[in-house]
């Protein structure tokens, strides 16, 4: 069986951001859901909209987002509404909040390792396939995020979030905090919705990751640091877990002094632990080839 190719590029333009997807030959059709990070209010290091809006022409998609489940600007559809229009997203594209209204859709995980079952929002169900583009960075509970964060944490309605985080204890937002589960459970949870997605959507998927404005917080930080490397390239690939394995090494390969940061956020939080676990379940291959493009 061979490896999963995962293209590479140094140069960040929306522009090239097209031509990642493109080389990858694998046309999503339908109606397509291009999955963003919109930005918690007050983060400075998000993928501003207009970085977009080549690759969402290009398919003809519609954003889609889903609500959070700590305090912030985006927990509840109204204020994530709000958000997405402060931030400019819905001046240029059509934008869905999956789960705006309920009922929530349940996924099964019968082999889950972690969790047996994930809730996403109602209008996933609307979409025939989609392409996943992460901002890649550190994360305060994931050690990192990338492709895989956005699938489950991403993906997750409120509900599922909290479900996700707490290692199926809860699915009360209200009692988010007080339930929250340890860092190693936490990337099995990851991992099984990861997989609960990639199965909904059948294969009809593809995946990009941003390495810009790398910085150890997530983009759902309001007050995230600011970034502690310099900004490495877009990475494209069909296999979500090859794709966030080639980001690590980059990492961990780079000569940035900066890296010691992340490094550290990402081991201490056992963030290669969600790899391990979605090779486990199937979801994608950490053995990939490398592709360097112009």
């Amino acid at each position: 069986m061979s490896k999963p190719k995962v293209y590479f590029t140094k140069e960040i333009t929306p522009e090239k951001l097209v031509e990642m997807y493109k080389i990858l030959n694998k046309p999503l059709k339908g109606k397509i859901g291009i999955k963003v990070h919109s930005g918690e209010k007050g983060n400075q290091n998000y993928l501003r909209p207009n970085f977009f809006k080549p690759i969402v022409e290009h398919l003809n998609g519609t954003i889609i987002e889903c609500n959070t489940a700590y305090p912030g600007a985006r927990n509840y559809t109204d204020k994530h509404k709000a958000l997405m229009d402060d931030h400019e997203w819905t001046k240029y594209f059509k934008v869905d909040i999956l789960d705006a209204e309920g009922p929530d859709i349940t996924l099964e995980i019968p082999n889950g390792i972690a969790i047996k079952k994930n809730y996403i929002g109602k209008n996933t169900k609307n979409y025939d396939s989609a392409l996943v583009i992460a901002h890649f960075k550190g994360h305060a509970f994931g050690g990192y995020g990338g492709a895989l964060k956005q699938l489950s944490i991403g993906f997750g309605s409120s509900r599922g979030k909290t479900y996700q985080h707490t290692a199926g204890v809860t699915d009360d937002q209200n009692k988010f905090f007080q339930n929250l589960c340890g860092d190693k459970t936490f990337k099995e949870t990851m991992a099984d919705a990861a997989n609960s997605v990639v199965n909904f959507f059948k294969g009809n998927m593809a995946f990009i990751n941003v390495m810009k404005n790398i910085s150890i917080d997530c983009d759902c930080d309001g007050n995230a640091k600011k970034p502690c490397m310099k900004d490495i390239g877009i990475l494209s690939s069909t296999d979500p877990v090859a794709l966030d394995k080639a980001c690590i090494d980059l990492i961990y390969n780079s000569d940035d002094p900066g890296k010691k940061e992340l490094i550290e956020r990402i081991e201490k939080k056992l963030g290669p632990h969600i790899i391990e676990c979605s090779v486990q379940l199937g979801t994608g291959c950490a053995d990939y080839e490398l592709v360097n493009i112009d």
